[in-house]
């Protein structure tokens, strides 16, 4: 790839803003960062990418016990979040913003030319990244300022997961008692995060009483943006062209999914391969939406290359990292080597399957 690019490593130690925590991870979170980033890469989402993982041979307390210690190095176009703009505001330090707001400028939006298209440019791609992660029922975990990325690009893996059966409001994260972060909290959530970057830049502006005007409309623009591409996400997963018809027909599958638990990825890899009634067909409204999807003609061939036979599920995920504490890293390459081509044909019938009752992970950790 051309451009520049910022090398950062997570669990190398302390730093200015761990607080009481070691700045060390384990296996875990170094391991699952790797594969699910290197995951979403594949399937087209903006994200930071693993450079490496190495083992430290350090011994990491955590609340499971000893566990051995590791370091991941990701690069992106930048590691700039929203919370790294309220740091310096908060400080009232006006010549720091300034000069972080430059260099977000130059790394992600050389034609911003002034802090008001600044905004709007971070809120349309923070819109187009919440509705790529919705459209593989991924689940970010932990969306508050410091991991909401003013580029556009996903950051911090850490208790994310991708979704088994279609919850609208699942969540996984073990610190997440609420639902603040469940899927279908995160568009607002996202929003939420841009009107903290919008308030972190009125020191920015000269009229600050016009300046919370148009920012207010900028941020309450999100909404719109966000519906547009994910009606545009979703049409493409039931191959048809956005309009009220095809969101009627989305809205209709969604529902069928949700009443009987159907598998996310899985319902849509099976529209793509024709045997959707095997997998849907016990919802009794299933076969006259079947119907009424055929009849506005989908281009059903070009389904594959848009629903993931393969993603990183969960189950697979917390095997990779059992095996991996216990030295066997085979797991871990061979999921890594079959996410690459999430849309191909997958001979490994265990990466495809949805997890039985007893495989079924319902909570995941940060770790770091």
């Amino acid at each position: 790839p051309q451009g520049r690019f910022d090398v950062q490593l997570k669990g190398a130690g302390r730093t200015a803003w761990s607080r009481n925590g070691d700045g060390r991870a384990w296996y875990g979170p170094v391991l699952r960062e790797y594969l699910i980033s290197e995951a979403m890469h594949a399937l087209g989402i903006p994200t930071t990418r693993a450079l490496a993982a190495v083992a430290t041979g350090e011994t990491i307390l955590r609340e499971q016990g000893p566990l051995p210690g590791a370091v991941i190095c990701r690069t992106a176009s930048s590691h700039i979040r929203v919370g790294t703009f309220q740091y310096f505001a908060a400080r009232n330090d006006t010549q720091a913003l300034e000069a972080l707001l430059q260099q977000a400028r130059a790394r992600h939006y050389g034609a911003a030319q002034t802090v008001e298209q600044f905004l709007s440019a971070a809120v349309a791609a923070q819109a187009r990244l919440i509705a790529q992660w919705m459209g593989v029922g991924f689940i970010h975990g932990v969306m508050n300022t410091d991991n909401s990325h003013v580029g556009g690009i996903t950051i911090d893996y850490g208790p994310c997961a991708f979704m088994d059966d279609f919850v609208p409001m699942k969540t996984f994260s073990s610190i997440d008692r609420q639902g603040r972060y469940a899927y279908g909290n995160q568009p607002n959530l996202a929003a939420w995060n841009m009107a903290q970057l919008a308030t972190a830049l009125l020191p920015l502006t000269e009229d600050r009483d016009a300046a919370v005007t148009r920012f207010t409309e900028i941020v309450q623009g999100f909404g719109d943006i966000f519906d547009t591409e994910y009606a545009a996400v979703f049409a493409r997963k039931i191959g048809l062209t956005p309009n009220q018809e095809t969101g009627a027909l989305i809205d209709g599958l969604l529902k069928i999914m949700a009443d009987i638990g159907a598998d996310f990825t899985l319902s849509f890899r099976t529209l793509a391969l024709g045997d959707a009634h095997a997998h849907l067909g016990a919802h009794p409204d299933f076969a006259d939406w079947h119907g009424r999807w055929q009849a506005a003609g989908p281009a059903q061939a070009a389904l594959a290359q848009v629903n993931p036979a393969i993603i990183p599920r969960n189950h697979l995920v917390e095997a990779m990292i059992a095996d991996a504490v216990a030295g066997d890293m085979q797991l871990f390459h061979a999921l890594h080597t079959a996410l690459k081509t999430p849309f191909a044909p997958c001979d490994t019938a265990r990466f495809i399957a949805a997890p039985s009752p007893q495989e079924a992970v319902t909570q995941t950790f940060c770790g770091t």
